[in-house]
């Protein structure tokens, strides 16, 4: 006989656990339990039989996985959590009593927790960091545009700056840059780092309206985990670059809005050059891990001086007639970073980065400075702009050096010889198609051409903005309703000519039949007679795929017809929903097109009178 299994001891009731349940368990509140979860990558989970998983509740709830509660029960955070909350209860009592000395001997010992162990975690190497710092990119900007409010802190602003500003650098130095978008959201920016397309949004640089429904202390939690995150992973872009880090910063500029130009970038190729920068928290770390270093050195340089049948009978291995024994390598995660950037250079080879490299560009003050800095900088381009969009500008406006001047407005008060006048969109169109696109499309006033996303791919059979009408395909429209007039008018000479048969007649009274029935659609629709039958003329591409639709076709869709009888129920409702949605979609794409002759057609039309 069996064990006998107790009710909600086994399966699903065992695996989920309730979320008041695993504030039981863990002892916090609902707050930190939402704070921990995020910190440590937790998220709810759906069971497939609720009511199992509920121990035959139907009740609404919240599940977790059992295993992921339990990891959180060893976590040292949660105790930092209720040391902090000691500390504020001991604080305000201090306070309350007015024992001043108390309250500042416990802000001095306030107790700090730090993220490191977190992010090392749940980002074993620095590939899997990579591949996840798109959303931690869209947050920093975001809050980095923020104003400074009594829920966004002016620190939390800077920091948020300078890791953005950080970052912006290293795609410029190593040109990584490859697309850009202008959405009504923001402006998309895709790099290529290590080989992982990395993809973000910044916001425009307007006046923002902090919304008031926004629950902040959410989003404070996932930027408290992306600031650390961001920190290392601009340190290791850093050190591979063999750039010191963090870099110097002016600060003269920066008051002055300088913005990428306040950064001074040094180079550095060894360890202890890192650690003169300005932050103490990093000169303390890097010192700590110094040391570190220092005594693996020692160790494997003790190691080194053994004598080699020492080392050979301590690694399992003997020496026999001049010949080694082959051992297994194995490389390390800088190595694997150093083969993935290897690999990249050749993928890198066939885009062209340093498209922007012999111009000069001035920016007008109307101009978007900070996004096309950066675009024009990271496809080598160099930059100057207007006094009021920041200081810092390398050049005047009245350089020679300037061979391209951006601006958004129709008409300039003053022009300089020996330069083009472009709008924005030049920049960025050039950028994404991977060549200079012509000038004279995007001079001030003018109708600039559409900015389409470089994001989407089109396939074969979409709409595709870029395709110009032919005029082939003009002359063949023209050319089937000529002989279809033809075919109308001499339809009633053969009917007089040929003799009447019973096919013929069976004929005739079908389309007594069918023009009985098209007279009361349009008598229903309210139209006339003659406008009903215009408008319900088959299609060109109907009439053209019926006259060339040849045997094999036809077995095809008669092979498609029985196929279609023998699925189930089902399996034929998906099937038919499908057909409908690319019906849709084509039908979609050829309204697209049609809307397109027509204006290329009135284009024409107006530029011949």
């Amino acid at each position: 006989m069996g064990k006998i299994k107790q009710k909600g001891k086994s399966g699903a009731a065992r695996v989920y656990i309730t979320r008041n349940q695993a504030l039981k368990k863990l002892q916090v509140t609902l707050a930190d339990f939402r704070r921990i979860c995020i910190l440590k990558g937790v998220y709810p989970r759906e069971p497939k039989n609720k009511k199992k998983a509920n121990k035959g509740s139907t009740a609404p709830v919240t599940f977790y996985y059992t295993k992921d509660i339990q990891y959180l029960l060893h976590e040292p955070i949660v105790q930092k959590f209720r040391e902090y909350k000691t500390f504020v209860r001991k604080l305000s009592k201090a306070i309350g009593k007015g024992e001043l000395d108390t309250a500042k001997r416990l802000e001095n010992n306030k107790p700090v927790y730090h993220l490191d162990h977190i992010i090392k975690e749940r980002y074993p190497t620095f590939h899997d960091a990579i591949k996840d710092i798109d959303d931690a990119l869209s947050m920093l900007f975001l809050f980095s545009t923020m104003p400074v409010t009594d829920k966004i802190g002016a620190a939390t602003v800077a920091n948020c700056e300078r890791l953005c500003a950080e970052f912006q650098q290293y795609v410029i130095r190593n040109h990584s840059l490859r697309k850009t978008f202008l959405s009504i959201k923001g402006i998309y920016y895709q790099a290529d780092i290590f080989g992982v397309d990395v993809t973000w949004i910044v916001p425009y640089k307007f006046s923002q309206n902090v919304p008031t429904d926004v629950d902040f202390r959410i989003m404070h939690t996932f930027l408290e985990f992306y600031q650390s995150l961001m920190g290392f992973v601009n340190f290791k872009l850093f050190s591979s670059a063999g750039l010191r880090y963090p870099p110097k910063l002016d600060v003269a500029k920066i008051e002055s809005a300088a913005g990428l130009a306040a950064y001074d970038l040094e180079e550095s190729n060894s360890l202890p050059a890192i650690a003169h920068g300005d932050n103490k928290e990093a000169r303390k770390r890097i010192a700590s891990l110094g040391h570190k270093i220092g005594d693996i050195v020692e160790n494997d340089s003790k190691t080194d001086e053994r004598p080699e049948q020492e080392v050979a009978e301590t690694s399992g291995t003997t020496v026999e007639n001049g010949e080694d024994e082959k051992l297994d390598e194995f490389k390390s995660i800088d190595e694997d970073t150093s083969d993935a950037a290897s690999k990249v250079n050749t993928q890198v080879s066939s885009v062209n980065t340093s498209l922007l490299s012999p111009f000069t560009f001035y920016l007008s003050r109307e101009v978007p400075r900070f996004s096309l800095e950066f675009v024009i900088r990271a496809f080598g381009g160099k930059v100057a702009w207007d006094p009021v969009l920041g200081a810092g500008s390398p050049y005047a406006e009245s350089d020679p050096v300037i061979t391209h001047h951006i601006s958004d407005r129709p008409h300039l008060a003053q022009k300089y010889e020996g330069r083009v006048y472009i709008q924005p969109q030049w920049v960025y169109d050039s950028v994404n198609k991977g060549h200079l696109e012509r000038t004279d499309l995007y001079v001030p006033g003018a109708t600039l051409p559409p900015h389409l996303s470089p994001f989407v791919k089109v396939s074969e059979n979409d709409y595709n903005p870029e395709d110009e009408v032919s005029a082939g395909e003009e002359e063949e429209e023209e050319d089937v309703e000529a002989n279809e007039d033809k075919k109308a008018i001499e339809a009633p000479e053969k009917e007089r000519v040929e003799e009447p048969t019973a096919d013929v007649e069976e004929d005739e009274t079908e389309k007594a039949e069918l023009e009985h029935q098209r007279e009361l659609e349009a008598e229903a629709a309210g139209v006339e007679y003659s406008e009903y039958i215009k408008n319900s003329k088959p299609s060109k591409s109907k009439k053209r795929s019926r006259d060339t639709m040849n045997a094999d076709q036809k077995d095809e869709k008669e092979a498609k017809e029985l196929s279609k009888m023998m699925m189930s129920n089902k399996q034929r409702k998906l099937y038919n929903k499908l057909e409908n949605a690319n019906v849709k979609k084509e039908n979609y794409n050829n309204s697209l097109r049609n809307k397109k002759k027509n204006i290329e057609k009135n284009k024409k039309a107006k530029a011949d009178k």
